[in-house]
């Protein structure tokens, strides 16, 4: 029987035509190359070469194993290729799941330009609601989740990955577009569309009206931040939302102005505890903090 080296040697003796071209090949003396081929000579009781002229001439029996020697090797150097992408990231696979403003916003954006240098890396990204995210992850059907705080589940780590704050979103035609912040205050007048009582940040937009001292008109009551942007765009009113989605979806016809006093909220990466961490997501965290940081949102 052939040993793996006994065809590595005889392997390159094939490819590269003698014993010295194979001791260079394979990095070793051309008396290794010489002993391992005897020694493979022996164990199959024939003879895989002969000498004409101080050169090595393959016998029938050489001519006849190569072609499945060469498929075995041509398997390996596959192999050597394949850990060498994985190790690059450059292949693999890609599962996230995002909250709804979160995927189709700056996730979508980074997700595209990471794909840009990756072509065969394959990737899976889900929109849901922040539960869902959570849910998705503790169950290890995607390897990282991004979402708005609170997460609280002892079954996943969690890191921040961005601050942000809600803003009014409202027509480029509205009287108060002239101003570079507005004060919960001077909302008053006008109607008002924001998050539905459920939702996490409902509660944070209730207590700035309530410590101004005003009772707004809640004209319309969403549950995702694209809803309201576009409503406040159609003339319903200011939304008091997300804005992070105007910029990165390019909508046009309305403008977003700061909200004073400011309601902070976090956005999330969420992973299974205590799992590894494939080489892709870690580039791919990577990548999406320098997009957010760049500004390229």
């Amino acid at each position: 029987m052939m040993t793996l080296r006994h065809m590595e040697v005889f392997h390159a003796i094939m490819v590269t035509g003698s014993v010295t071209g194979a001791a260079r090949l394979l990095n070793v003396t051309q008396p290794a190359i010489s002993a391992v081929l005897k020694h493979a000579e022996s164990r199959l009781n024939m003879k895989l070469f002969l000498r004409c002229g101080g050169r090595l001439q393959p016998t029938e029996e050489a001519h006849a194993i190569f072609p499945d020697v060469a498929a075995i090797f041509g398997r390996v150097h596959a192999v050597g290729r394949l850990a060498q992408d994985l190790v690059g990231g450059r292949l693999g696979t890609l599962s996230v799941a995002a909250a709804f403003p979160i995927a189709n916003g700056y996730l979508a954006k980074a997700m595209a330009s990471f794909l840009v240098e990756r072509p065969h890396v394959r990737c899976t990204l889900q929109s849901l609601t922040s539960p869902q995210v959570l849910d998705r992850v503790i169950n290890r059907e995607v390897e990282m989740g991004l979402a708005h705080e609170p997460i609280v589940s002892s079954a996943v780590d969690t890191q921040e990955l961005m601050s942000w704050s809600l803003a009014c979103v409202m027509p480029n035609d509205h009287p108060l577009v002239e101003r570079d912040e507005i004060n919960v205050a001077e909302l008053e007048p006008y109607p008002i569309i924001t998050y539905q009582p459920q939702i996490v940040f409902r509660p944070f937009v209730d207590r700035a009206f309530s410590q101004a001292g005003i009772a707004p008109v809640i004209a319309i009551q969403v549950s995702i931040a694209l809803t309201g942007i576009m409503l406040a765009r159609f003339g319903a009113g200011v939304a008091i939302v997300d804005p992070q989605l105007v910029d990165s979806m390019g909508i046009p016809g309305v403008v977003v102005r700061k909200l004073r006093p400011r309601i902070e909220a976090k956005t999330l990466i969420i992973q299974p505890k205590d799992a590894p961490r494939s080489i892709i997501v870690n580039d791919f965290v990577d990548h999406l903090r320098k997009v957010i940081r760049d500004g390229e949102i």
